[in-house]
């Protein structure tokens, strides 16, 4: 269940980032750049709590990292390219 919390964390800064992009021309354009740099962190960030606090292993995190990262980042490539078009 956290899991998918966070992966619709990440969809919900995306849509803030995109809403901000409107009034803000550079962000628009680097949109997606922002937006992965942004998410890989706050990613990392995440993993690192589940090490620390929850005593998850590197190794069992890291998977969990990959899917919580991946996923919003290939629907705001999505979105992103059909805005372009």
């Amino acid at each position: 269940m956290h899991t998918l919390i966070v992966i619709l964390g990440g969809l919900l800064l995306f849509a803030i980032l995109a809403l901000i992009g409107r009034s803000i021309p550079w962000l628009r354009h680097h949109l997606l750049a922002v937006f992965t740099l942004f998410w890989f962190i706050a990613s990392a960030i995440n993993m690192t709590v589940g090490i620390v606090h929850a005593g998850y292993s590197f190794m069992a995190e890291l998977p969990i990292f990959f899917v919580v990262f991946l996923i919003p980042v290939a629907l705001a490539w999505a979105v992103n390219r059909k805005r372009q078009r």
